[in-house]
């Protein structure tokens, strides 16, 4: 088929010219102004407490006469915001749902809702669509837009210059502290949490009062954030200390919880404002798949008209408290809250304290109400400069209205105004414009009473306008009425570490008896009493044999020597349960040992006790005997190193709670049997002991077992009381079967 030919119309472009531009060049011109504009005028807020999206919806309503009357459809809200937010009304409807009392993110909602909202602690519970929603401004919006109508703030055009809106709003509480904000811009990010209203408020006026007052004393003052779920703070004053000061930190929140006796059923009311109860669900679901929650036999979401409410079942018999804090250090229970207060100030983010916020809040609300108060006093001057003007035909009305019944043309009437009583055109028009009916003595002189009070309230304006100490004193007056009137009880309870039960870990972990297994190659093997009663065949590789095995119970430590003077230790509870027909966990993989490094011995270890040793065997003979409470550290250290001298190869170690008998054998055909009672004991691990074998050149201890009798059928044969000993040689006997079985 032939190609079509290329239409006349169209005209091929000549390719595009590729200019060198250096990286740095490109960043600034190109990605700089997004950068800028994302941090700027979307993802972090400002000194008011708002990002421009939440200050569009609330102006827009406000401008829709919001503050009284009934409720609006949030989709006449949504679209009337477009006006000033040209996004979608989608976008625009999630922020109005996260300002709404019914989802309950803000400590002090800005918005009062009708209809389903969701909930801030629920990632699943979405709002109903808009169509279906009401909402209209809370009372509180009263001191949000304070000031707003007489020139308190700046105002500029919208997107298409057919209106204006604020650049900020003119909040005369702290707002930027009293809701909580969470934007993520680029290359910064913002996470502003609640305090509660009534101590913001009296640590504003603490600050108003002293400008030098500190952080240390607005902590007392402003205890700590608030949120508007609730739940527990766990308070550390030296890292709250440092977020005051610095704006960065974090705090622990944990749930509230009470316990139903009659329904054995632990009760969650309230949890981490950071958390959601479906995330909580899910740890709660694989801790049960994985056998971690033996205590709880089921758990429910039960919100409902009462609010928040999660309901966990327990077995008889739980020990709750110690059950919570489980939870508490398991699930998002105990959650935390990450602290970054970046701010804009004057359109440039800035990471503040508490104290430095306060600051640049107060240097905003002393200029706004500067501006509202100069708005006012012009308002009032104007009227004084027309009360005055109307003072002066007060002397002769008549004057007055033969002025205006003589002129002829009505557009002198105000000139001749001015003319006959000396005034100018303002006060002649307002004279002018009067009703023909109140062009009586009686009406002029009520009027001019006026004058009097007005100029001492322009005076009173004045002062307090050219007097930063009379405007901090008016607005601490505020402070104190807002205070009154919204403040409310904390709803984040305070404790302190303190006041939360000393739970260990041992307290966490389920305990039940154990057999613990290790093999010669390195297999470990954790046992529950019930399956070990089932079947005590050990499943090994061929050539493997049974190194050592203990009782013990799961919440036990374990040590486990290496063949490299090093030990290393763990819990017990680190392993699943096994049976005896598996091979179990390869210690050197499982435990990170270094390459070429095997396994010596294992012995678990309820508490390190100074009455019980490891008893220590070397190729050369040597024998020690080290405490057990040499072992023990502080820190939660995983190996350590020197475990026990490295100057000869050991063939054995033990555990000894009180004597038993050993039984020692060499390559060059001999064996000795001895107590450990014999053996020194030394404080220092790596001390090499003492000579107990005495062997030719080359010769070394190939084997040492700690039951004679199992392995030699004439075990006193061997017996040497004075050591050290070279041995007796193999009976014939021995040097068979039981040879075998000790090797």
């Amino acid at each position: 088929m032939p190609r079509k030919k290329k239409s006349a119309a169209v005209e091929e472009l000549p390719p595009a010219e590729i200019v060198d531009q250096p990286i740095t060049e490109t960043i600034e011109t190109n990605y700089m102004p997004y950068v800028m504009t994302v941090i700027v005028s979307r993802a972090i807020p400002a000194i008011d407490g708002f990002k421009p999206a939440h200050r569009k919806l609330l102006y827009s309503m406000y401008t829709h006469g919001m503050m009284t009357g009934g409720y609006v459809k949030c989709a006449t809200i949504t679209g009337d915001m477009m006006h000033l937010n040209p996004h979608s009304t989608d976008a625009n409807y999630d922020t109005l749902v996260r300002l709404t009392r019914d989802y309950g993110a803000l400590l002090h909602p800005l918005i009062d809702s009708k209809g389903s909202f969701g909930k801030h602690y629920s990632s699943d519970m979405k709002a109903a669509a808009a169509r279906y929603t009401d909402a209209r401004l809370e009372k509180i919006c009263a001191e949000i837009f304070r000031g707003i109508d007489k020139n308190a703030v700046d105002m500029v055009p919208n997107y298409d210059n057919t209106t204006t809106e604020p650049t900020l709003l003119p909040t005369a509480f702290p707002n930027v502290l009293v809701n909580p904000n969470m934007g993520i811009a680029v290359g910064m990010a913002s996470n502003i949490c609640s305090f509660n209203l009534a101590e913001v408020c009296d640590g504003t006026a603490a600050l108003l009062k002293n400008p030098n007052t500190t952080a240390e004393k607005l902590l007392e003052i402003i205890k700590a954030p608030d949120f508007s779920e609730g739940a527990q703070l766990i308070y550390d004053r030296d890292q709250m200390l440092s977020i005051y000061k610095t704006g960065v930190g974090s705090v622990r929140l944990r749930a509230k919880y009470r316990f139903d006796e009659k329904e054995n059923c632990i009760e969650i009311y309230e949890i981490p404002y950071s958390t959601t109860i479906e995330l909580i669900l899910k740890k709660l679901t694989d801790l049960l798949k994985e056998g971690k929650l033996k205590e709880v036999t089921d758990f429910r979401d039960e919100i409902g008209l009462s609010g928040f409410k999660l309901a966990i079942d327990v077995r008889r018999g739980t020990d709750v408290p110690k059950l919570m804090e489980k939870l508490y250090r398991t699930t998002p229970l105990e959650d935390t809250f990450r602290c970054n207060f970046n701010i804009l100030i004057d359109g440039a983010p800035r990471q503040l304290g508490i104290p430095e916020i306060l600051k640049e809040w107060i240097r905003f609300r002393i200029d706004c109400y500067r501006r509202e108060l100069t708005f006012d006093c012009e308002r009032k001057e104007e009227k004084l400069h027309l009360l005055l003007g109307l003072g002066k035909i007060l002397l002769d009305i008549d004057r007055a209205i033969k002025i205006v019944r003589e002129t002829e043309e009505e557009a002198m009437v105000v000139p001749n105004l001015m003319e006959g009583f000396r005034i100018d055109r303002v006060q002649a028009e307002y004279i002018a414009d009067i009703k023909l009916r109140n062009l009586n003595r009686e009406y002029i002189i009520n009027r001019i009473r006026e004058i009097e009070s007005l100029r001492a309230e322009i005076a009173d304006m004045h002062a307090i306008i050219e007097d930063e100490l009379k405007l901090k004193a008016e607005i601490i007056k505020q402070l104190t009425e807002i205070k009154k009137k919204y403040g409310q009880p904390r709803k984040t309870e305070i404790i302190h570490a303190g006041d939360i039960a000393d739970v260990t870990e041992d307290d966490l972990v389920e305990n039940y008896a154990v057999k613990t297994v290790l093999s010669r190659e390195g297999y470990f093997k954790k046992i529950t009493m019930q399956s070990w009663r089932g079947n005590d065949e050990q499943k090994l590789k061929d050539g493997d044999a049974i190194l050592s095995c203990h009782d013990a119970e799961n919440v036990d430590e374990v040590l486990f020597f290496s063949d490299k003077a090093q030990v290393y230790k763990c819990r017990l509870s680190d392993f699943e349960p096994s049976k005896a027909s598996s091979l179990g966990d390869y210690i050197p993989s499982k435990l990170n040992f270094d390459d070429g490094e095997g396994t010596l011995y294992m012995c678990p270890v309820k508490e390190y006790r100074d009455d019980i040793n490891i008893v220590f065997i070397f190729e050369n003979g040597k024998g020690v005997k080290v405490p057990l409470s040499a072992y023990e550290t502080k820190t939660n250290r995983k190996r350590l190193t020197n475990a026990y001298s490295a100057s000869s190869p050991a063939a054995a170690a033990f555990i000894e709670t009180e004597p038993f008998d050993i039984i020692m054998f060499s390559d060059g055909g001999r064996a000795l049997v001895t107590s450990t009672a014999n053996i020194p004991m030394k404080a220092t691990r790596t001390s090499q002991g003492v000579q107990l074998f005495t062997l030719k050149k080359d010769q070394r201890v190939i084997s040492v077992k700690a039951d004679p009798a199992s392995v030699s059928e004439n075990p006193s044969r061997y017996r040497k009381n004075k050591l050290p000993s070279t041995g007796t040689a193999l009976s014939d006997a021995d040097s068979g079967t039981a040879q075998m079985k000790m090797l």
